[in-house]
């Protein structure tokens, strides 16, 4: 294998200079050794994410597709789904391409007028992918959805999402360095239809929505070092995230979630619109619920605010059915005590893996069906109510296809005010000891 420097091109057509390694590795089929020829590409998070690798016949080879190779050459290997660095590496990962090349060769040799091997070229047609329409190509308007981190949360995301969302696929990737892992074996021991499973960032290419669930706790004690960590992790996952999906909208489902939604942003260089978190849409939607089923309003409503004690509740202007532009009602001392007794009434109930996994699913299916329903998520509010700090808080927004757009800022009542400008102190606090 020799080392170069080359112009990698993601799926989405998008390119990067990258290290590449060409050469061949040595195969024995029925008695006899052939050299297949092999190329990796080592992305920038390398030794953490496996390379990317991919078979380069020669003039006189076709690809063969099967268990381990797909049509265009993409190697595929238990070595690179289960990649955890320091454990995996290359060395290994080229002895496993041996032994599995031997049990299901992907290549053959190309035939020609003069030399039609009916076995070689049966095996060539029986790979053709064939349709009405003549030979198949890719869907440009595939429905792709990633989900990056394993854990409770990131299996939970999964499964709602198949269960909301009309998606042609599904990749989900757990991280080897988040502590949020396992499930991932289950999805592949079960083989779930329209789900991928991988351990390679690069698998997310291509898609509309990219959930984020991964956290990395370490054991430090002090909560700015704990959330450090995290902001580490981003660091390797996130910009190759956004390089491999430049049109994607982030949702962001990792803790401190506010936070997290801020240095995802940072880290991605998308346009905020781009760039959401969960955030209190699970509240909101509770909250609307129950105002709707036990105080009979009918008026959508929304947890604004901090993912903490300072949330504070609003309630637009109009139903859902209404023709007027939807707007937040101003605070008011006539709506304040109705929203706080519904707010009461959720306070208790908690946010399991799957509650949240609902609402991870539900605001990805307005951004795929392009709903424009508004989400109380995780958005930058500078300028919103005179908010003047670079800060992540959740604010009612209307999401569609091309991400989110804010609802007009309003004025609260006094109380409700500090508490929000008491989130605003203390997250642009915490994010000015943090290392982006």
């Amino acid at each position: 294998m020799k080392p170069s420097t080359g112009t990698y091109t993601f799926t989405d057509s998008s390119q990067k200079d990258l290290l590449k390694l060409i050469g061949v590795i040595p195969v024995k089929y029925e008695g006899r050794s052939y050299n297949f020829p092999i190329q990796l590409w080592l992305l920038d998070s390398f030794p953490f994410t496996p390379p990317i690798c991919l078979l380069k016949p020669t003039s006189n080879m076709v690809i063969r597709e099967g268990k381990h190779v797909d049509a265009k050459g993409r190697i595929h290997l238990p070595g690179l789904h289960n990649w955890d660095y320091p454990k995996s590496s290359v060395v290994e990962l080229l002895r496993e391409m041996s032994v599995k090349f031997e049990e299901d060769p992907p290549l053959s040799a190309k035939t020609t007028v003069d030399n039609k091997d009916p076995h070689e070229l049966l095996t060539f047609v029986s790979n053709l992918k064939i349709n009405d329409g003549g030979i198949r190509t890719q869907d440009q308007q595939t429905i792709k959805v990633s989900v990056i981190g394993g854990g409770d949360l990131g299996m939970a995301c999964v499964m709602s999402i198949l269960s909301k969302c009309k998606v042609d696929k599904l990749v989900f990737i757990d991280v080897a360095e988040s502590s949020t892992k396992g499930g991932s074996t289950d999805l592949e021991i079960f083989s779930v239809p329209k789900v991928e499973v991988s351990k390679d960032l690069s698998a997310s290419a291509g898609s509309r929505v990219v959930v984020v669930t991964a956290n990395a706790w370490s054991n430090e004690r002090s909560y700015i070092s704990v959330v450090q960590t995290n902001v580490d992790l981003y660091r390797r996952i996130i910009p190759n995230l956004a390089h491999l999906s430049p049109t994607a909208v982030l949702l962001i489902a990792s803790q401190p979630v506010d936070i997290m939604t801020h240095v995802a942003w940072r880290q991605s260089g998308l346009p905020p619109t781009h760039v959401i978190g969960a955030g209190c849409n699970l509240d909101s939607e509770r909250l609307s619920y129950v105002l709707d089923i036990n105080l009979n309003t009918h008026k959508p409503a929304w947890v604004i605010g901090e993912l903490s004690d300072n949330k504070v509740c609003v309630m637009s202007n109009v139903g859902p059915s209404s023709n007027g532009a939807l707007e937040i009602a101003p605070g008011s001392n006539s709506t304040k005590p109705l929203l706080d007794r519904a707010f009461e009434l959720i306070k208790k109930r908690g946010q399991r893996s799957w509650s949240v996994s609902l609402s991870v699913a539900d605001i990805t299916n307005s951004i795929l069906t392009n709903k424009m329903k508004a989400h109380a998520v995780s958005t930058l509010a500078q300028g919103w109510g005179g908010i003047g700090a670079e800060v992540f808080l959740s604010l009612p927004c209307v999401m569609g296809a091309n991400g989110s757009t804010r609802l007009a800022g309003v004025s609260l009542v006094q109380e409700d005010d500090s508490k929000l400008r008491e989130s605003v102190s203390s997250l642009s606090d915490l994010m000015s000891q943090l290392k982006i």
